[in-house]
């Protein structure tokens, strides 16, 4: 589900943003945007989001305030540059070589000079930190919470009209039901007229053998079953209690179910409304990809 949450802090006359921003995905991937001298504290950061979230793409982002952030600056190992000058002095003196050292060539070599990127208190920087990615995390959550209840509403919605179609499908089979049992009959009586065969216990045997190929009796009622716990789940759903893969395994259940209805159907009316069951419960699976 979607979600978005902001904080700051200041420290040391630095100003600090922290944003996240959470995104529909099937797993959990989350990604850490931070300034080069907060990357010792990313991995840290990535546990505390995976505290609170495990699926959808989140990313957390901090960034430093313009004017406010400390200024890198330049180190030079003064050490090291007189080595280099001493050693060109050397060389000069001893082979008589042309030129010299100029401050631009003594900062260009090797371990004369390096940015140092700004350093801030440690612990007080690492506690800031977290207590505002922490913030900002649940301030997603929250989001996420209020588009997760708008998402249930919506869910149950489209079970009350699965229960609906498998309602008319059991009417209907039914009735395709009775009606090859009593064209099987009908057909039976005339074989039997026709042949003289007078086993008419085996004769209705056939016919109730025939006729229970098209039951979908069984089928209906693990598909009520399934669309029960489905309701169960999103009801016991919540923080700390992850339903996604739940509810993607019953979906699964539901359209074996569907389908193999549908191959037992023999009639336009009930191939219609198979048709209308899959539609109904692909729509649901496509929303259930956002809970978590």
């Amino acid at each position: 589900m979607t979600g978005f949450g902001r904080a700051s802090f200041e420290l040391e006359e630095a100003h600090f943003d922290v944003e996240v921003r959470t995104l529909n995905h099937r797993y959990l991937d989350i990604g850490i945007r931070l300034p080069r001298f907060l990357v010792p504290y990313e991995a840290e950061l990535r546990a505390l989001a995976q505290e609170h979230f495990t699926r959808g793409k989140t990313e957390v982002s901090v960034s430093v305030g313009a004017g406010n952030a400390p200024p890198p600056h330049l180190e030079v190992d003064l050490g090291a540059a007189a080595e280099y000058v001493a050693a060109a002095e050397r060389l000069r003196g001893l082979y008589g070589l042309p030129g010299a050292l100029d401050v631009a060539s003594v900062l260009a070599l090797p371990g004369v000079a390096r940015i140092v990127e700004p350093k801030l208190s440690d612990e007080p920087l690492r506690i800031a930190l977290r207590k505002a990615v922490d913030a900002a995390l649940r301030a997603a959550d929250a989001m996420r919470a209020a588009e997760g209840e708008t998402l249930e509403r919506e869910l149950r919605v489209r079970l009350a009209h699965v229960r609906e179609l498998a309602a008319a499908l059991k009417e209907r089979a039914g009735l395709v039901q009775a009606a090859v049992r009593e064209r099987l009959r009908k057909r039976a009586e005339q074989l039997r007229q026709e042949t003289g065969l007078q086993d008419e216990a085996r004769l209705a045997q056939e016919v109730v053998i025939a006729a229970d190929r098209l039951d979908v009796t069984e089928e209906l009622v693990r598909l009520h079953s399934h669309v029960d716990q489905f309701e169960r789940i999103l009801a016991e759903s919540g923080v700390g209690k992850p339903a996604g893969r739940r509810l993607d395994f019953l979906l699964q259940e539901l359209g074996r179910e569907t389908n193999t209805i549908g191959s037992k159907g023999s009639d336009a009316p009930v191939a219609h409304l198979v048709v209308e069951l899959k539609t109904e419960l692909e729509r649901v699976r496509e929303q259930v990809q956002n809970i978590e």
